[in-house]
């Protein structure tokens, strides 16, 4: 079963890639020869992966599944949520929207944080979403240079690692898009 992966982060394609089984061959947008912007303009995590899902069917008329993810932050009230990829605005990356959230964080105890990704899979014309969290706590220090985005800030509940600390086999077993992807999974071996 072939199916197109509507990201163009080879971080994460590599990461599901891995996590599949190995008769479901995940074709990444550049496989497609796409290179063009897909819309995220919905208010939330779940509606931006069903955008991007249907946007890519409606282009290429395949099976697709697309993903968000967000880090929401207790104290912050949910930020930076859908905004979490382009949190410190024109000058995002990694480094300044990892910046901006540990200023913002600087002057409350509450670290309480989750990663809450959302998977839109459209599997001939029909819809089907999966969601995957992962609790934890945001540190003041960033550690480790694995991972990508807010990773090198965030320890899932029940490890004393970063995400950027860990292994990407560690990471899978622990991650919030690592548990939508099993979702799925299961979702796609009953079919």
């Amino acid at each position: 079963m072939k199916i197109i992966f509507a990201t163009a982060n080879q971080n994460k394609a590599n990461e599901i890639q891995k996590i599949v089984p190995a008769e479901i061959e995940i074709l990444s947008l550049k496989d497609i020869n796409f290179e063009g912007d897909i819309p995220e303009t919905q208010p939330t995590i779940e509606g931006n992966a069903v955008q991007k899902a249907n946007f890519i069917v409606d282009k290429f008329a395949m099976n697709c599944f697309a993903d968000d993810t967000g880090l929401e932050i207790e104290a912050l009230n949910g930020e930076p949520g859908v905004y979490s990829a382009r949190y410190a605005g024109e000058d995002r990356s990694d480094e300044n929207n990892m910046n901006l959230v540990l200023e913002k964080l600087n002057n409350f105890e509450n670290k309480k944080a989750r990663f809450k990704t959302v998977i839109a899979l459209s599997l001939n014309k029909e819809l089907h979403t999966f969601e995957g969290i992962v609790e934890g706590t945001i540190i003041s220090e960033k550690r480790g240079m694995n991972g990508f985005g807010y990773d090198p800030i965030f320890i899932p509940i029940g490890t004393d690692k970063t995400f950027a600390e860990m292994t990407m086999e560690e990471k899978n077993q622990n991650s919030h898009r690592a548990r939508a992807i099993r979702k799925m999974v299961e979702f796609l071996q009953e079919k």
